[in-house]
């Protein structure tokens, strides 16, 4: 049974990046590998975080305003869903609404506000390019040359084999992304203890080595969230792949059906009409239309 109603803790991409004491400083590290700047100063830095928008109860996004910019991050694990830019422009409205007050945006006088920008940090085991564009307007049912309306998301590949400049830029992410390789190799390896020997690892390796001493138990809890999110993302899939197979089985059955009758009623028409019955007679009898025993 799917137990995706639980209340979710926070994801570790999300608390090294925005709860820790340390996040500031990690996400200023990332800001900077993403926009080649050198800006050091974390007080500038306002965590406009929402809760509960882009995944449901399992918070996994990172929001800050900085240098006139609102820059939302988030992690995917598993396949990219290609409505990251509706969800974000719903995320984006809300952020918006919370920066400003309602009577602000009646004023005669413009409103300057901060331009968003929208990153999805892809880790997953499915091969996916090293960077990727999503924009709101691929989704549009109409296609024009010129649109009233955009919002891209970002899509990296944060991988090691991808060897994408954000990891020799960023330390902070790169050691998240060794992190992220080492949970799932002694998951695999060891079902029962595998979180806490990776944890083991990654600090006599000197990945992420401060933080995971001082957040041992509560990286163990995020773990266990984190994956059990995954398991209940996939047990939904299977459910949903299941229910459409049996209502293909069941549709292709109907059909089957349908098509055999209208088969028995064309051979009878067929004979009928061969021994010279009245149109309106093999009308009757068949069920078929005038115009459909004229053609046979």
């Amino acid at each position: 049974m799917s137990t995706s109603n639980r209340k979710y803790k926070d994801s570790v991409f999300v608390d090294l990046f925005s709860e820790d004491e340390k996040a500031k400083e990690n996400f200023l590290s990332l800001y900077n590998a993403l926009h080649g700047t050198e800006l050091k100063d974390t007080e500038q830095l306002k965590n406009v975080r929402l809760d509960q928008v882009l995944y449901m109860s399992f918070y996994n996004d990172v929001s800050y305003l900085v240098d006139n910019k609102i820059i939302v991050l988030a992690e995917h694990q598993s396949t990219i869903n290609p409505n990251m830019p509706l969800r974000c422009l719903e995320y984006i409205s809300r952020l918006y609404e919370t920066i400003f007050e309602s009577k602000e945006k009646y004023s005669r006088k413009l409103l300057k506000i901060p331009r968003p920008e929208f990153y999805v940090f892809y880790n997953g085991e499915e091969s996916h390019p090293c960077d990727k564009t999503l924009k709101l307007s691929d989704a549009f049912i109409e296609k024009a040359t010129e649109t009233n309306l955009e919002l891209t998301v970002k899509i990296i590949n944060i991988n090691k084999q991808n060897s994408h400049p954000i990891l020799e830029n960023c330390k902070t992410m790169y050691e998240y992304t060794v992190f992220v390789e080492t949970v799932r190799r002694w998951k695999k390896a060891d079902p029962k203890n595998g979180f806490e020997k990776a944890i083991e690892e990654c600090i006599q390796n000197n990945i992420l080595r401060d933080y995971l001493k001082r957040k041992t138990k509560e990286v163990l809890n995020m773990l266990l969230a984190e994956y059990d999110y995954e398991t209940d993302i996939a047990v939904q899939r299977a459910e949903e792949r299941e229910i459409a197979f049996a209502e293909g089985i069941s549709q292709g059955i109907s059909q089957g059906i349908s098509q055999g009758l209208y088969q028995n009623k064309l051979e009878t028409a067929k004979l009928m009409k061969g021994m010279n019955y009245p149109i309106d007679d093999i009308c009757t009898i068949s069920g078929l239309s005038q115009e459909e025993i004229e053609s046979l």
